[in-house]
């Protein structure tokens, strides 16, 4: 294993205006760190499972993929009949090319459901979430941010243990 000299992050965001902003310019930075952990790494690195629990780092891209999708789209939208799958399984054809691909299509839909939001308490068109609660724009968006930083911690373990690299 080489170890890859630490970069410097880039530090959270500096936005400090309305609370849309504000916790849009985190979900993106954060977006930015799981897409960071992803990128430069052949597939086989990126499909190996480096934990017990089989978790992988194109594993994590895919979940959080669907997790914009369940979220934004289907749970806040109301858009499609049934949930996206949540798993993070990847199928044979599944690249890191194609998955990063896949995650940007989804952040692009979600940050334009999130755009077109004219108020934050605006409830979810259907309830979701393991306690198919009913929820706000403004839960949703610290819920994802909740869940994108979990996952960019998950990878930033997994990237230095595929390849050494540390930082973004």
């Amino acid at each position: 294993m080489t170890t890859t000299p630490a970069r410097r992050d880039v530090g959270p965001p500096g936005v400090d205006s309305d609370e849309k902003s504000t916790l849009l310019a985190f979900l993106n930075y954060l977006r930015d760190a799981v897409t960071a952990k992803a990128r430069g790494l052949a597939d086989e690195q990126g499909r190996a499972a480096a934990v017990p629990s089989g978790t992988s780092i194109l594993g994590l891209v895919k979940h959080v993929t669907a997790a914009e999708v369940y979220w934004f789209a289907w749970a806040f939208e109301g858009a499609g009949s049934a949930p996206p799958d949540l798993s993070m399984e990847l199928a044979e054809g599944d690249s890191a090319e194609s998955l990063l691909a896949a995650y940007r299509v989804a952040i692009e839909r979600s940050n334009e459901i999130i755009e077109r939001c004219d108020d934050v308490n605006r409830p979810c068109a259907r309830a979701a979430g393991k306690a198919a609660a009913l929820r706000s724009m403004r839960w949703v968006l610290v819920h994802m941010i909740e869940e994108t930083a979990r996952h960019a911690g998950h990878a930033d373990i997994l990237r230095e243990q595929a390849d050494g690299s540390v930082g973004r």
